[in-house]
């Protein structure tokens, strides 16, 4: 038995996970934690939300909220998108927890102590228009090395290059995008140049590494190490642990390693557990799962970190770090907002559908593309068409015929190779696995179910159940060995749907439950089997697309009742008013061009009907989560106020409802439907909507932009200045 410690990438508590992070460092360490503890193997897998840091603190501004509560708000949101997809953690937990302020604390104090962290000035930039200094993702510009815009003043995400924000090519404030100017600041600073000899000693046996992993670490090294600053001057966050220095905050970059160590920690505290086993063990192999803008934190600064704190902790026997996986051509990122939403994905396909078809394009050596043509194409000609199809026709075929698992007889060649070929495939699988080659080893399942396919059309049991039974009855045992072997080896990948094939073929216990080695004995003759159903659905996304408009493209609109709470005047815009909403179960920030109509005394305390779904868009610098309803009859504009309580969704019951004219669209009979999407829409989404007619709706969207409202299940929604016009999203 082995002992493995598996750390994974700390997500940043600042927005929903996006399927970019799941290929690139969240689904890989979870097969790779299943196939082991199918191995015996114990293993600790930790992870937690990134709660500090400026990344935060830029989401709760725009959102709105203090840092605290946005953290928490996505630390649930990702919580949950991770469960659905199967993603289990030993312990997942945040950075704000106590344990692991503690042991940061220590680390930083014990370093400097040590003299591995000394004070040094810096220059810091501060913005004279906004008259506060700039932390370094406060400032935006151009990557002096690959020329990529708009990136964060402490690393470009696109070619991994860390930074400080003075290095960026015309660095603005990201809030006014005025050019702020540079002032000299105490900080304290790693002492990484104490550990470049001690490093590279470190990685002359890491040949087994990935090229890029390896390259790019023997590139930093290369060049010579250099003292890193790690605190920052800010709010939120840990405190520098020296006498007078508590106002400065220990960089995000530094503490956030720390929480392998502390969540190991917290875990012994939590379940009796012994953390010293994994840590101080030197037996223990440690995998550190990333995406590759991550790397030189955990081959470079981390294991110096660990080095200079106790030298009887591991450091890191493989940084598996994955490339980008993007989405036409462009980097999946939340702060970009150009992501697929894990919790999104989620709400429209099966879990295991999105986790095959990841794994197939997950970007373990070169940067891969996330397309809607070729997930659907995937996972309908190979999960459904492929393997779903081999185990569906074995399985119905045996349960229709005998309903149990039937006895073989003495095997023939041809029955023979096949068995063969089960354990040379199934062999491989678990290579590729523990070689953290998962798409490989998910190629060879496929392999295997093709080779299953094969094997039960040339056999044609259904041809020898008159004149040879015995033959029918061996051919259908071999391929029940065969579905058998690719439940367990397929697990890991896919683990709802191959426990309920287990359930299928045993009716008791979990395939998880199962050694690697149970793949290849065979199942007991006589063995019950249950009625099967098909493992997978095909997808259609077109049809799915038509769906939604049988039902009218207003069923995307997830409509809300808020109370505007608090308004005020837009910093950079003379027309745009920054108002709170309060819409019951979240307080949201919304950015309208109302000035012109509206005193902000006329808009606090009223309800209104606001779009939740809308994706969140930043309007001259400020975030917007949504959008109003209003009226417009000339130069006119009146908010809708309806009468439900604040957080109820809009939504009619009525099919009777009177006709309604307005204008020209006398011809239009609205009657109140339920909707039901609550999908978050983009702009151009939004678009279609505004140039289609419906009939039979609550909410009209006609044509040329104009939208009507009859009334919700309440009763009618009223204009408080009584127009009678189109209405517009604001």
């Amino acid at each position: 038995m082995k002992r493995i410690l598996i750390g994974v990438a700390w997500p940043y508590a600042n927005g929903p996970i996006h399927i970019g992070q799941v290929g690139g460092c969240y689904l890989p360490p979870d097969i790779f934690r299943r196939y082991h503890e199918m191995k015996g193997n114990e293993v600790l897998m930790v992870s937690g939300s990134d709660q500090h840091g400026t990344p935060v603190t830029v989401t709760a501004e725009e959102e709105g909220l203090t840092p605290k509560e946005t953290a928490e708000k996505y630390h649930e949101i990702n919580s949950k998108a991770l469960e659905d997809l199967g993603v289990e953690f030993t312990l997942f937990t945040y950075t704000m927890n106590e344990t692991h302020k503690q042991v940061a604390k220590d680390i930083f104090k014990t370093l400097y102590e040590k003299d591995h962290i000394g004070l040094d000035t810096m220059e810091t930039f501060y913005c004279k228009n906004c008259e506060r200094s700039l932390p370094d993702r406060y400032v935006i510009g151009t990557c002096p090395e690959c020329g990529q815009e708009d990136i964060k003043g402490d690393q470009c995400d696109e070619c991994g290059t860390l930074l400080d924000p003075e290095d960026l090519i015309e660095p603005k404030c990201m809030h006014c995008g005025e050019t702020p100017t540079l002032r000299e600041s105490e900080h304290f600073f790693l002492k990484l140049s104490n550990f470049q000899k001690p490093l590279e000693e470190y990685i002359e046996d890491k040949d087994y590494w990935k090229n890029h992993v390896l390259n790019f670490t023997k590139g930093w090294l290369k060049e010579g190490l250099e003292d890193r600053p790690i605190s920052r001057d800010m709010e939120w966050g840990i405190s520098v642990p020296i006498e007078g220095y508590e106002e400065k905050k220990i960089y995000v970059w530094f503490e956030a390693v720390i929480g392998y160590l502390s969540t190991s920690i917290k875990w012994s505290e939590e379940y009796d557990g012994d953390w010293t086993k994994f840590w101080k063990n030197p037996d223990a192999e440690h995998y550190y799962f990333l995406g590759k803008d991550n790397i030189p934190f955990h081959t470079i600064i981390w294991p110096a970190m660990l080095m200079g704190y106790d030298e009887e902790l591991n450091l890191p026997y493989d940084v598996p770090a994955n490339q980008y996986m993007r989405i036409g051509g462009q980097q999946l990122s939340t702060s970009r907002g150009t992501i697929v939403s894990l919790p999104d994905i989620l709400d429209d396909f099966s879990s295991d559908a999105v986790r095959y078809y990841i794994t197939m394009v997950m970007p373990e050596v070169k940067d891969t593309n996330f397309t809607w043509e070729e997930f659907q194409d995937k996972v309908n000609s190979e999960l459904v068409g492929n393997l779903g199809n081999f185990i569906h026709r074995v399985l119905s075929f045996t349960y229709s015929n005998y309903g149990e698992v039937p006895q073989a007889r003495e095997l023939n060649k041809r029955d023979k190779k096949m068995l063969n070929k089960i354990e040379s495939l199934t062999e491989e699988v678990g290579e590729n696995i523990e070689n953290r080659k998962f798409k490989e080893g998910l190629k060879k399942i496929l392999e295997l179910s093709r080779e299953g396919n094969r094997y039960f059309n040339d056999k044609a049991p259904w041809k020898d159940l008159e004149d040879d039974e015995k033959a029918a009855k061996t051919t259908l045992n071999v391929s029940l060995r065969l579905v058998k072997a690719l439940c367990v080896s397929a697990a890991p990948y896919l683990p709802h749907s191959m426990d309920t094939l287990w359930d299928y073929l045993y009716q008791e216990g979990s395939v998880h439950e199962q050694e690697w080695d149970e793949a290849l004995n065979p199942l007991e003759p006589g063995n019950e089997l249950a009625k099967p159903e098909p493992l997978y659905e095909t997808i259609d996304l077109k049809e799915m697309e038509e769906d939604s408009k049988l039902i009218g493209s207003l069923n995307k609109l997830n409509l809300k009742v808020g109370k505007i709470t608090k308004v005020k005047e837009h910093p950079n815009a003379d027309k745009l008013y920054i108002a709170r909403i309060d819409l019951g179960d979240e307080k949201r920030t919304l950015v309208a061009g109302l000035k012109p109509h509206y005193d902000k005394s006329e808009m606090e305390g009223k309800k209104i009907v606001v779009v939740a779904n809308l994706e969140p868009a930043k309007l001259r610098g400020i975030k917007s989560e949504g959008m109003m309803l209003a009226a417009q009859e000339g130069d006119n504009v009146s908010l809708l106020e309806p009468k439900g309580d604040i957080g109820e969704n809009i939504q009619g019951t009525n099919p009777d409802a009177d006709q309604i004219s307005f204008d020209d669209f006398q011809e239009y009979e609205l009657r109140t439907v339920v909707w039901e999407n609550d999908k978050i829409l983009s702009k151009k989404e939004l678009e279609p909507i505004k140039s289609e007619k419906f009939e039979n709706l609550s909410v009209a969207l006609i044509s040329e932009g104009k939208a009507f409202l009859l009334k919700d299940s309440r009763g009618p929604i009223h204009l408080d200045k009584n127009l009678s016009h189109g209405i517009k999203i604001m």
